[in-house]
């Protein structure tokens, strides 16, 4: 019953906090040693990759993170507990790593071109296997930690998983100066591994209730064809959808800063380092004030804050006539990505009009952007191929401008209507 739920969360809330804390940060710590914003394209641009494949990259990366969500989010609203669901199949998502710091230190200098392929498939099975689980790992989350918590939760597991990659970035910096390429990429994603396991240790202890409603079995083709009427039933989510589509295309060139600083700007590779301390500091900072801010006036906020930090960076890559002026890129960069980690998906389970829709809008919110962010940087690697990387950092610019608009005149926060979930 609901008055056994609500007393279940608030018993179990502190350990809860702690697990699923201890569980998000540590995974995001181990993705800062391979780092889809530096230390992934700085390991292909050593293995001599096309501009095509460094765009690959984060496309890969994306599809994989957004499009099988809505697929398993009618699946996901049948299970009375979600937690099982997630802890047999999240292996898929941190095993991937040990393979490909294994692969590094064997194929990637006898077989560079079998190492890339490799990498592509690796990445592809991680994010899409953390895709898959979203919308169960998501709605553990927003039944086990109330509303006007979230924003700050998710803050503070990002701060600690900032401050713990900050300090490991130096480590990075110093692997990549003193280990020889390619080994010291190995190492790095080694170190990733052994964090992947930290954090799966973690999401064990998580004490889950069970589901207060849970959804009817229903075929996958009757589940899908419910979703054009949602969408039309809900015209502020698909104003947001049309916002966030124009705002991933305005991330578009972030795959390819450190590739510019690299080749452009004359960035040595132990700068890669730099580059990703300052990311994580731009993440601690903007962790900080975001987590607050969005749970006392809304995630729609902190999300146009976000996408305007995307459009000055494009600004600032343009402009910078040095490596100390174009760090700030990254430092604005880190900031986007505190907006999407407080915000992209906690914003979804609160334009859920009823709890057990949770799973559906959270697969919706993020496969629906699938299409969007797999074309976006494929687009921006191809653009750097045939007119160089300023229009890449133009075009990306007008398109956050865009997606800022879209956000700031057409979406209205879901925690500020009438029928809005507060559980």
């Amino acid at each position: 019953m609901p008055d056994d739920h609500d007393a279940f969360v608030r018993r179990h809330l502190r350990h809860n906090l702690v697990a699923l804390g201890a569980d998000y940060a540590l995974f995001l710590v181990g993705l800062s040693f391979a780092s889809q914003s530096t230390i992934l394209p700085a390991f292909a641009e050593h293995l001599r990759a096309p501009n095509i494949v460094i765009g690959a990259i984060p496309a890969v990366m994306t599809v994989g993170w957004f499009l099988p969500s809505l697929f398993a989010a009618g699946h996901t609203e049948t299970l009375a507990r979600r937690l099982p669901f997630v802890l047999r199949y999240t292996v898929w998502e941190r095993a991937p790593f040990l393979v490909l710091a294994l692969a590094t230190f064997l194929l990637a200098e006898p077989a560079p071109a079998l190492t890339l392929g490799l990498l592509l498939i690796l990445l592809l099975v991680i994010t899409g296997a953390g895709g898959a689980l979203m919308p169960a790992w998501m709605d553990v989350v927003g039944r086990t930690i109330p509303t006007t918590l979230r924003g700050r939760f998710f803050a503070v597991a990002s701060v600690l998983a900032s401050a713990g990659g900050l300090i490991g970035s130096f480590g990075t910096a110093y692997i990549l100066a003193a280990v020889r390429a390619p080994l010291s990429y190995g190492v790095c994603f080694l170190i990733t591994a052994v964090f992947m396991g930290l954090s799966y240790a973690a999401l064990t202890l998580t004490r889950e209730p069970p589901a207060v409603v849970t959804s009817p079995r229903v075929p996958l083709g009757t589940y899908l064809s419910r979703i054009p009427a949602l969408l039309r039933r809900d015209r502020n989510l698909m104003w947001f959808l049309a916002a966030r589509s124009f705002a991933i295309f305005g991330m578009m060139a972030s795959g390819f800063y450190t590739v510019y600083a690299l080749r452009a700007l004359g960035a040595a590779p132990w700068h890669v380092g730099v580059f990703t301390a300052v990311l994580l500091a731009g993440q601690i900072a903007g962790n900080v004030a975001l987590g607050w801010l969005a749970d006392h006036a809304g995630h729609r906020l902190t999300i146009m804050i976000g996408v305007a930090a995307t459009v000055a960076a494009n600004l600032v890559a343009l402009a910078a006539p040095s490596l100390p002026v174009f760090s700030v890129v990254f430092a604005l960069a880190g900031i986007q990505v505190a907006a999407i980690n407080v915000s992209s998906l906690n914003v979804l389970l609160e334009f859920a009009p009823e709890t057990v829709e949770r799973p559906t809008y959270v697969g919706l919110g993020t496969t629906s952007m699938a299409p969007v962010a797999f074309a976006a940087p494929l687009l921006a690697g191809v653009m750097v191929d045939t007119v160089g990387f300023p229009p890449v950092f133009s075009a990306a610019a007008l398109f956050g401008v865009v997606g800022l608009s879209l956000l700031a005149t057409r979406v209205r926060d879901p925690r500020h209507l009438p029928e809005a979930v507060t559980g």
